[in-house]
């Protein structure tokens, strides 16, 4: 079929009227032999896996993986195989050019009727053509008008794609590039989970074998250009939209938004953030009011997906389908004003002052003078008394103790202490270990939090993790003094609870709780040394449809209890590679490498008896022994000290009932 065969067949498509009539995946074996019947309806047949040689009215077509026949009603096909197994999808259609179409349209179906023509060919990017022909499938199952509706838009995408395919290849039978093929899929599927095995599986290629293609071809490996490819596409979002941090990781496959900053700013070298602010500020031409972020590896599209690691876990009730800039109220407006003018005219005689970009900046006079508590006229006010405390920015001058706090992180911190902020993101005051404590604790909004829902509050300290993101720092800093902490500063709860016990006042209360915390954690220690074997291994594993990640010490599922409180280990040959990396996405191939002889597994949608059923997991020790611990992510996704204790005590009640 040349080119403008294609082309006209294309016109004859986009006039029919199409109703999809069944599909069907079949599975032809030697103890079958062949198959012989007459098509009740156009057809299109796609090679799954296997071999045959099929027969079209007499014309015959030797049929590989991912080729795909068309014929139309009344035709009568015979399928010969050439291997044990044959695997193929059949979908059957009908398609109709209406009465009213033009002269044209009914010229072009008399010269050549597409919808009866036989033909074979192999597409160029077959893993496409295979997804989609799978969701035709699972969606056929279904027997709701939905479904129905679902796979008749399917069938049109499919389609389209094989005519797409049908025009690059002008009709020739092409040897297909795996790596060109992975490449596409990725560029398609970026916002799905996508792992190793499903595209070696879908390419019938190993896991090694494909790795190394695509290495050599591209220069990335796998799992590099699937990140990079989603943060292409997160980078556009950016500055195209005003979309909030946290739907923007979700459209580009990521749950965790904190994950998902860190995964950027690995990749631009700046937070999600100040990539958006700093784009904002350049100059815009007449002709080009919007910037577009290109890609240096992958085609740019405008698709936009709403689909879905981490602190805290992320939750889709309450998701709004409309987006518009946040504007600040009146209120806000004049507050923002009043700081700012108050930031820049005032200021106590002795303590360090403020640029007015927020950042600290040293006085001759004063180094000595700001470590001591000062008073002043107003002994009654809480902001009478500062201290200074060491961060990642300077020296800041806080509230010896601090009356008003914002914090979009460390709650759980804040309230080991007896200490309830007035505000903090919704995201965060979900923690079911602090639920109740956080109950008349004002929402400030997404990940982070408004600064005009923060400057409304008040606040006399902002505690944040938002370290990178120098622009937002500065305006929470002249909001009111800002304490930046960043993820992984703090290595430990003693650490933790040591330094805001200095910051808010509560170093006895610090004190105080961790010893209580040390006595229950080596009870619980005593009680799991008792019935553990030495030497026995563990391992923190996240079990999700489709993806495993694997965890240390200090990123929750547990890590946290297991290895820093209660003293076990993972296996040895991983221990260091999960020290370093803290997580790791990983294959099937793998797990029987990184599974201890205990798992403690975060699952929302796996049981230990599903996991009995499944052969990969079933051929694990810890399934077979029973030494699996399942618990859903609500349970498992939080570190701070209450919680942390809370799921030690699980965890050891647990293994001593074993």
């Amino acid at each position: 079929m040349d080119v403008k065969g294609v082309i006209e067949h294309i016109m004859l498509w986009n006039h029919a009227s199409i109703k999809v009539l069944d599909v069907r995946h079949q599975l032809l074996g030697r103890e079958i032999g062949s198959r012989s019947y007459k098509l009740p309806a156009s057809t299109f047949l796609f090679a799954a896996q296997g071999k045959a040689q099929i027969c079209l009215d007499g014309s015959e077509y030797a049929i590989k993986p991912y080729d795909i026949a068309h014929s139309g009603k009344g035709t009568l096909l015979d399928i010969f195989l050439a291997e044990d197994v044959f695997e193929y999808y059949l979908i059957f259609y009908r398609a109709a050019i209406p009465l009213t179409s033009r002269q044209q349209i009914v010229n072009l179906l008399r010269k050549s009727d597409p919808f009866q023509l036989p033909y074979s060919f192999q597409p160029c990017q077959p893993i496409e053509l295979l997804a989609l022909v799978k969701q035709m499938d699972e969606q056929w199952q279904c027997t709701g008008e939905l479904e129905r509706f679902q796979t008749k838009a399917l069938f049109y995408q499919f389609v389209s794609a094989v005519h797409r395919q049908l025009l690059d290849s002008k009709g020739a039978r092409l040897e297909t590039d795996p790596a060109a093929q992975a490449k596409q899929y990725i560029q398609n599927h970026y916002a799905e989970p996508i792992t190793l095995e499903a595209l070696a599986e879908m390419l019938r290629y190993s896991v090694p074998h494909l790795s190394a293609l695509f290495k050599k071809k591209t220069g990335y490996s796998l799992i590099d250009y699937l990140i990079r490819v989603r943060m292409e596409k997160s980078a556009s979002l950016l500055v195209e939209t005003d979309r909030q941090l946290r739907e923007i990781a979700e459209s580009v496959g990521y749950r965790d938004p904190y994950y998902f900053g860190r995964l950027f700013k690995k990749v631009y070298g700046i937070s999600p953030a100040r990539f958006r602010a700093t784009k904002a500020q350049t100059p815009q031409t007449a002709d080009r009011p919007a910037t577009i972020i290109g890609s240096s590896i992958a085609a740019l599209d405008f698709r936009r997906y709403i689909d879905s690691e981490n602190h805290y876990p992320y939750k889709k009730e309450g998701r709004k389908t409309m987006y518009r800039p946040a504007k600040p109220s009146a209120a806000a407006t004049v507050m923002l004003c009043l700081t700012l003018m108050l930031a820049a005219c005032s200021g106590n005689a002795g303590a360090p002052s403020q640029a007015a970009n927020g950042n600290q900046t040293e006085t001759s006079a004063a180094s000595d003078a700001n470590r001591s508590t000062q008073t002043s006229s107003t002994p009654a006010e809480a902001s009478s008394q500062t201290q200074v405390i060491s961060t990642v920015k300077g020296d800041v001058v806080v509230p010896a103790t601090p009356r008003r706090i914002v914090a979009d992180q460390y709650l759980g911190t804040l309230i080991t202490l007896g200490v309830t902020p007035i505000g903090a993101p919704g995201l965060h005051r979900q923690n079911p270990y602090i639920t109740e404590a956080l109950k008349n604790v004002e929402d400030i909004g997404d990940v982070n939090g408004s600064l005009e829902k923060v400057i409304d509050l008040q606040p006399d300290l902002i505690v944040t993790e938002s370290s990178d993101d120098q622009g937002r720092y500065d305006q929470l800093s002249k909001i009111a003094p800002t304490i930046s902490i960043p993820y992984g500063q703090l290595k430990n709860i003693q650490e933790e609870l040591t330094f805001f016990g200095k910051l808010l006042g509560k170093e006895q209360e610090a004190k105080d709780w961790l010893a209580d915390y040390e006595k229950r954690i080596a009870a619980a220690k005593e009680r799991v040394r008792k019935v553990i074997p030495e030497g026995k291994s563990f391992s923190i594993i996240e079990l999700t449809d489709k993806q495993m990640f694997v965890y240390g010490d200090n990123f929750g599922r547990g890590g946290q209890a297991v290895y820093q409180a209660l003293g076990l280990k993972p296996p040895a040959a991983i221990a260091k590679t999960l020290q370093e990396k803290q997580w790791l996405e990983l294959s099937s191939e793998l797990l029987s490498q990184y599974a201890g002889d205990y798992i403690i597994l975060t699952s929302n949608s796996h049981t230990l008896e599903d996991l009995k059923k499944d052969p990969l997991w079933s051929s694990l020790d810890a399934v077979k022994n029973n030494h699996v611990y399942v618990w859903k992510e609500e349970r498992s996704w939080y570190y701070d000290p209450i919680a942390v204790l809370s799921q030690t005590e699980e965890i050891a009640d647990w293994l001593t009932k074993q």
